[in-house]
């Protein structure tokens, strides 16, 4: 029998204009778990002369960096593998030459995708990675193109590869190395008469969010979370950015906090192009996608991962991966949903709220995988170390610190990014009520309760009777009341009559 077909590996293996990136993945419980990622830096796209002509030391460079790649897909079959090449290899008119020693070394050919088959294929990547059912425009600025998309779902309304890139718009507006207004304005400049085009088609189909899947939205997130900042980028953040560069004279000396030596040569001419995107098509707020062109190769091969809840596959594959009690965890997130939902007129909570409470509950004996006793801190760590596609990095962190305090133990929450203070408390607080109710693992077990909020007070009411009979969850009730009470977030707890 094939050793690899109890769990099979798959590879994608994406010949991008600025870097070469293979990702080498295995499916487990539902899910894709990467074994291996390897990046080479190998700037084709500037190897290309103004006749479109590959030079015969960018050549060099990218076979060199395959022969490193073709040691990891000996044991791989086929049609686990996929390698695609994108802008530079689609300009470049001496593509055979290169593609034709490509593949003697790989032992598989590359295919030349077409800009909208790249585009389609990131989104796909990004629809895979990123939760939400809402319209979302996804922008991918690679090097030598930038592709902008409108779908929803898995399902893309408008692919489009603009010939902008962060390698080529450095070699045409930054080749001085040079970090001065002029430089900037010029690629602004440029990158927005590129995107003129499809202003009108894109206003008139509009988004409710917008994603960035390059690089360079990368480096940015990195930039703002090592400066204090949150994790959404705005038109403000990148002009600040743009100022911080600024303050360099040139491209050698750039030395901004929590940008790595390797983006730093291509970060100017990348941002230039992501403040044009902004500005051309009045995005308000981005955030990072999960992934992109890679992560879409390899699902589009797992046919049994297309669900059309990235979230949901995400929080089941976790389950399966760390032997949870499914029905328990589901009855504490319908319980937790249950009490969100009695008070949400007088509790409004941000869109996302619902669905990080439903996420905590579902997740929350994760750490008792490990050991019960500090089960908050190993699920937090968990939660913080294991990828969660469909969750931002926001997200995850306000998920672990919903878990770190979700029995027991109560402190106020850190300073995150996912929700106001006031909305991630208020499902801290529900949270730990649904655990509680829950205790005997059974809902048939369970009483009718009623939960009521004015203001920051919350008053949980259950039957009297059943209190009598579970004195010990009524003991534990009475105590978390005295805990969130202390907390300056008043809770009281009610015995109804029977007949109420």
């Amino acid at each position: 029998m094939e050793r690899s077909s109890v769990s099979p590996l798959y590879a994608a293996i994406d010949l991008g204009s600025n870097s070469f990136h293979m990702w080498i993945v295995r499916e487990v419980a539902g899910s894709v778990k990467t074994l291996a990622k390897i990046k080479r830096k190998v700037r084709l796209a500037a190897g290309l002369n103004h006749d479109n002509i590959l030079s015969d030391e960018a050549m060099q460079r990218g076979w060199e960096c395959l022969s490193l790649f073709a040691e990891r897909l000996q044991d791989i079959p086929a049609e686990r593998i996929r390698i695609v090449g994108t802008a530079a290899l689609r300009t470049a008119v001496n593509a055979d030459t290169f593609l034709a020693k490509a593949k003697t070394i790989l032992g598989h050919s590359v295919d030349i995708i077409p800009g909208e088959e790249e585009a389609r294929i990131i989104y796909q990547g990004v629809a895979h990675t990123s939760g939400g059912s809402d319209k979302r425009l996804v922008v991918d600025i690679g090097g030598a193109s930038t592709e902008v998309i409108i779908g929803a779902g898995f399902d893309a309304n408008a692919l489009t590869s603009l010939k902008i890139g962060c390698v080529t718009w450095l070699e045409r507006y930054f080749k001085d190395r040079e970090l001065s207004a002029a430089n900037f304005d010029a690629a602004i400049t440029a990158a927005k008469a590129a995107i003129d085009p499809i202003l009108a088609q894109y206003k008139q189909l509009g988004w409710d969010t917008c994603v960035g899947a390059s690089g360079t939205v990368q480096a940015l997130q990195e930039i703002m979370l090592a400066q204090g900042m949150d994790e959404v980028i705005t038109l403000q953040k990148l002009k600040r950015m743009q100022r911080q560069a600024m303050q360099y004279e040139r491209l050698e000396d750039l030395d901004i906090e929590g940008l790595t030596l390797e983006r730093a040569l291509v970060f100017p001419s990348g941002l230039s192009i992501l403040i044009a995107l902004f500005e051309s098509l009045n995005i308000d707020t981005m955030t990072l996608a999960g992934g992109a062109l890679r992560e879409g190769m390899v699902y589009e091969m797992m046919s049994q991962m297309r669900h059309h809840d990235v979230r949901e596959r995400t929080l089941n594959s976790v389950q399966r991966r760390f032997q949870l009690d499914a029905i328990h965890a589901d009855n504490v997130a319908n319980t937790a949903m249950t009490l969100l939902t009695s008070c949400k007129n007088e509790w409004p909570l941000e869109q996302q709220a619902p669905c990080l409470l439903h996420a905590s509950s579902t997740l929350h004996e994760i750490g008792a995988s490990i050991e019960f006793k500090k089960s908050g801190e190993h699920a937090a760590y968990l939660i913080n170390h294991i990828d969660l596609p469909g969750f931002t990095r926001a997200q995850k962190h306000l998920i672990a610190e919903l878990l770190r305090r979700h029995r027991e133990v109560l402190t106020s929450l850190p300073e995150q990014h996912a929700l106001s203070a006031s909305s991630a408390t208020r499902i801290l607080r529900l949270l730990r009520l649904a655990v509680i109710i829950c205790h005997r693992r059974d809902h048939l077990h369970q009483p009718v309760v009623t939960l009521t909020a004015q203001d920051n007070n919350l008053t949980l009411s259950l039957p009297s009777a059943w209190l009598a009979s579970n004195p010990l969850t009524n003991a534990e009730l009475q105590q978390e009341a005295n805990r969130q009470t202390d907390m300056g977030w008043p809770l009281h707890i009610i015995a109804m009559d029977d007949e109420a």
